[in-house]
């Protein structure tokens, strides 16, 4: 059977990144929802609430991210995939989105909108593209090895 996710030097390293490596994707749709609701209804609620939801995402990717950076820019004796460097980047892009976005969200109730949603789809898209592409990759991976 073929593990989950990329192999890291570390055992230790690769059960951080697998338990925390989903948990900004599901802040950052959060985010992205609330962002809708609060340009539907201005009420203020929902732009606060997603304020603290794109900010606790950040606080979870820092880990996952960390380790990443490692795997693909350090020297080890796995090789490292184009696809791996892809995921690489397609994630920096989205944190910085998610950055951004959080700085959007500082501002006052209503001069959030429509910046917090192009920000919160760039962000969702980014990563679901990330998702989608490491996932087409285990499977055709998986694929390849079954026919062998």
């Amino acid at each position: 059977m073929t593990p989950t996710s990329p192999t890291y030097r570390s055992r230790i390293a690769t059960a951080i990144f697998d338990l925390l490596n989903p948990i900004p994707f599901g802040l950052f749709v959060g985010t992205l929802i609330f962002d809708i609701i609060f340009a539907i209804t201005g009420n203020v609620f929902w732009g606060k609430g997603a304020a603290w939801l794109v900010t606790v995402g950040l606080v979870f990717a820092i880990i996952p991210r960390v380790i990443n950076l490692c795997h693909v820019w350090l020297p080890s004796r796995y090789p490292i995939t184009a696809i791996e460097r892809l995921d690489f980047w397609l994630n920096l892009l989205a944190i910085a989105a998610a950055i951004a976005n959080a700085f959007v969200h500082s501002r006052d109730a209503y001069a959030m909108v429509p910046q917090n949603l192009i920000l919160s789809v760039a962000t969702v898209l980014l990563l679901s593209i990330t998702h989608i592409v490491v996932a087409l990759d285990k499977f055709v991976f998986r694929e390849v090895v079954a026919h062998e």
